[in-house]
């Protein structure tokens, strides 16, 4: 259950409570939590579906086989496409994600990667952004064809699919370790930044109303629903009947709790209206004079996003 619930975290608590939250909080203001609450409640019954047809059908699949027991091959095949798509594909977005992070991190600590090793070759040729021009401009050529590729999304895509492949032993050892430390600086910043919450911050707690909290759920509901790829282990484990259900709702309850309180403590910080940037962790911690922990947060972020990785590499093959 323990290593279960440990792999549900790892894929629901990435690089969002990292980034996206402080746009959610930019919006709808202290009054997110309802959003995070609620789209905790509509998972919960999603969860419970899974859970019951994860006691009925322990075998690998995930909502796969759930399909073929309830609607035969044919629904089936176009699940388990969807299925296949919304791994690779939110992989594909993890993966340059986690990049973007690596560079600005390297960055800070002083080494600086080419603008052309950092970047997609249809983004560079656009030249839509100062970055894009510089990296089709410096980019070396071969064959008349401009060598523009992302490097650190391709080497981290790599390295997590040979973690992969050795064994799930080793991806539940590595998903783990990242996840306990995630954790740790997670819990670390709702500590430090609640000493330093102002109430009069939360006032108004709804200032655009509620419409425009729950205007998020779908963003929202896209980092939570990573309690399905639990699901895709039943094979793995010593008694799926019993444990896939009580690791995805432990892995919901404590996600939710995890988000309500950085909510509370972000908007608590600083006012709603300044969290309209890409980094609010950091950018609370920078407000406050306290750099040291904008960098171990950078560094919480890079592994926050590859154990998003790490969870759907391991669920793809599966279902495959």
């Amino acid at each position: 259950v323990r290593d279960l619930t440990a792999l549900g975290i790892a894929a629901i608590v990435g690089a969002g409570i990292f980034s996206t939250i402080g746009k959610a909080s930019f919006d709808g203001g202290p009054g997110i939590v309802f959003l995070f609450i609620f789209v905790a409640i509509a998972c919960g019954f999603s969860a419970l579906c899974y859970a019951e047809f994860a006691s009925m059908v322990p075998v690998s699949g995930s909502a796969y086989t759930y399909a073929y027991v309830a609607f035969g091959e044919i629904v089936a095949w176009i699940i388990g496409w969807d299925l296949l798509m919304e791994y690779a594909i939110g992989n594909i977005a993890v993966a340059i994600s986690w990049s973007d992070y690596f560079t600005t991190l390297l960055a800070g600590l002083g080494f600086t990667i080419p603008a052309y090793l950092t970047m997609d070759f249809w983004t560079a040729q656009a030249m839509l952004s100062p970055e894009a021009i510089a990296a089709w401009t410096n980019a070396p050529t071969l064959l008349g064809i401009k060598i523009i590729c992302d490097l650190p999304a391709f080497f981290i895509v790599v390295l997590i699919t040979y973690i992969t492949y050795i064994g799930i032993q080793e991806s539940r050892n590595s998903a783990n370790a990242m996840v306990a430390l995630k954790l740790a600086v997670i819990f670390i910043v709702i500590v430090v930044g609640a000493f330093y919450v102002k109430p009069e911050n939360w006032s108004p707690f709804l200032p655009n109303g509620i419409a425009v909290v729950l205007r998020g759920t779908a963003a929202v509901f896209f980092a939570y629903i990573g309690f399905d790829a639990i699901s895709t282990t039943a094979e793995e484990a010593k008694n799926p009947q019993r444990d896939l259900p009580r690791s995805m709702i432990y892995s919901l309850i404590i996600c939710t709790v995890i988000y309500v309180a950085i909510a509370l403590v972000l908007t608590g910080m600083v006012n709603y209206t300044q969290l309209d940037v890409g980094d609010p962790l950091a950018f609370v911690f920078q407000k406050i004079n306290m750099s040291w922990l904008a960098g171990i947060i950078a560094v919480s972020a890079v592994i926050a996003t590859a154990s998003v990785m790490l969870v759907f590499q391991v669920g793809q093959p599966r279902i495959w």
